[in-house]
């Protein structure tokens, strides 16, 4: 019998408010433990929450470009567990009435081949059932051989968790909707999107069915997924525990796992929990929420344009294929600078080729942000034009941009201080082909003997004797003439 999986995720994201939810605690990571605590994130008796309204409007924002009807009015509940990072004995959360619910997004999501290459693009829509806003609890801190500690910086900082619908069918799918969900969230600037330190964290419930039964099959959650990488791992090997275990006459059982990388394989932590499990009930201690008209239409305006459009549109006006499109969307920063250097320049695959070839090695050897580049998207435009119009050759032109990337000057300016510009002077080079041909005799013997490969040698002699700075299609040219 065959299987189908069927996947739905649970995305929480830090917002990126400064304060915390319900009170003005520093939300700010790496702080020495429990230094970023008050009366009101550690639960005392008496202490009196206030809602963060930036925390809400990116909220909302988040729930709007995920397609989203926004609730006028919305209720915090209680989410009551024991656990020693959770100071109130409860979570503040969202159950019934969420911020944001129904919604929907449309993104490209390929195969993996066997290679790893990513191929076949297609356009899938998948449902998102609800995005509410929740405090996170703190962090339990286990020290092998000792006891375990307590860090409750991240007290009450601000989150939304994004619940999809159970859409998904291959690892791959998931992987590709974590990314544009990502490069979503950091488009609008509600979340860093930094996996390592928590920002970003996803649970996967994993089922799997008979394909073309309309049944779900028993339920497993892998928990606290905190990268690409080992989402798309632990759904390939979850699914086929899954099935293996069906196919044996074994039962699945109800339960929440964790992924080990180390071992390669997902592990029982605890039997799962259902929603009644957690008494959930609206907060006595906080009102609704009312999100009037006027405030949300304020919000809409504020939406930029989001990556899977702008991907769109790049395709269609810059002639990018969908995976070229994808990369340089990645972040709404890198998006920018190339659409800068295309309007500057009118060459959008070179401007590709330059950004995810020197400009991006260069950033990755410095450790920084396309936003820090020392090199701006009208250089960049500048060195291109440079080399279209035969000004210098492409190796030049790299030689150039080393200097640009290193001084953050002009590449005009480096070409006049080092006299890099490129020979096109007819009878200069034909003087220098005619010495080189004169020095290797052998050579052109064997060239007119029908060895036209030597072809390269001689244009490398060429450019050799020039420093690079001849033009190549005239060198091309007068060998070509000489030697036949």
């Amino acid at each position: 019998m065959d299987y189908e999986a069927v996947i739905g995720l649970e995305v929480h994201a830090q917002l990126l408010t400064r304060s915390k939810i319900f009170c003005g605690c520093s939300t700010s990571f790496g702080s020495p433990p429990n230094t970023n605590t008050c009366p009101v994130c550690l639960g005392l008796p008496g202490a009196l929450p206030v809602l963060n309204r930036e925390a809400v409007a990116m909220a909302i924002k988040a729930g709007l470009a995920l397609g989203c009807k926004i609730n006028s009015k919305s209720v915090f509940a209680r989410k009551n567990y024991f656990y020693p990072d959770l100071p109130k004995g409860y979570q503040i959360s969202q159950f019934e009435l969420p911020l944001a619910y129904d919604g929907r997004v449309t993104l490209m999501s390929g195969e993996r081949q066997k290679s790893g290459h990513i191929a076949n693009y297609r356009a899938k829509t998948f449902g998102i059932i609800r995005v509410h806003l929740e405090e996170d609890a703190g962090k339990s801190v286990h020290v092998p051989d000792d006891d375990t500690y307590v860090d409750l910086n991240r007290t009450g900082v601000p989150l939304i968790e994004i619940v999809s619908a159970p859409d998904f069918r291959t690892s791959q799918e998931a992987y590709d909707y974590m990314t544009f969900l990502r490069r979503t969230l950091l488009y609008l600037g509600v979340c860093d999107g930094n996996m390592e330190e928590g920002s970003l964290r996803c649970d996967a419930n994993v089922s799997v069915r008979p394909v073309g039964s309309e049944r779900l099959g028993t339920k497993v959650e892998v928990k606290n997924l905190n990268s690409f990488r080992f989402l798309q791992k632990a759904l390939d090997y979850e699914i086929e525990r899954q099935i293996r275990t069906l196919r044996e006459g074994r039962t699945i059982v109800q339960e929440t796992r964790l992924w080990n990388d180390d071992a390669g394989r997902t592990f029982a932590m605890r039997t799962k929990e259902e929603a009644h499990d957690y008494r959930y009930f609206p907060d006595p201690d906080l009102l609704p929420l009312v999100v009037d008209e006027a405030w949300l239409e304020q919000l809409k305006g504020e939406i930029p344009e989001l990556p899977e459009a702008k991907r769109e549109r790049f395709t269609a006006e810059y002639g990018l294929s969908i995976e070229d499109a994808l990369q340089v969307t990645q972040t709404r920063a890198f998006a920018d600078y190339y659409e800068a250097a295309v309007r500057a320049s009118g060459q959008p695959r070179q401007v590709f080729n330059w950004m995810v070839g020197e400009l991006t090695r260069y950033l990755k050897q410095d450790g920084r942000q396309i936003e820090a580049s020392p090199v701006s998207p009208l250089q960049l435009a500048s060195l291109i034009k440079l080399i279209k119009s035969g000004s210098i050759t492409g190796r030049i032109g790299k030689e150039i941009f080393e200097k640009m990337y290193a001084t953050g000057k002009d590449p005009e300016e480096i070409t006049a201080e080092i006299g890099l510009k490129q020979i096109s002077d007819q009878d200069q080079l034909e003087a220098i082909v005619d010495k080189i041909l004169a020095a290797n005799p052998g050579q052109v013997q064997a060239f007119r003997a029908g060895k036209e490969g030597l072809l390269g040698f001689f244009v490398g002699q060429v450019m050799r004797e020039t420093r690079g700075q001849a033009n190549p299609k005239i060198v091309n040219d007068l060998l070509r003439a000489k030697l036949q």
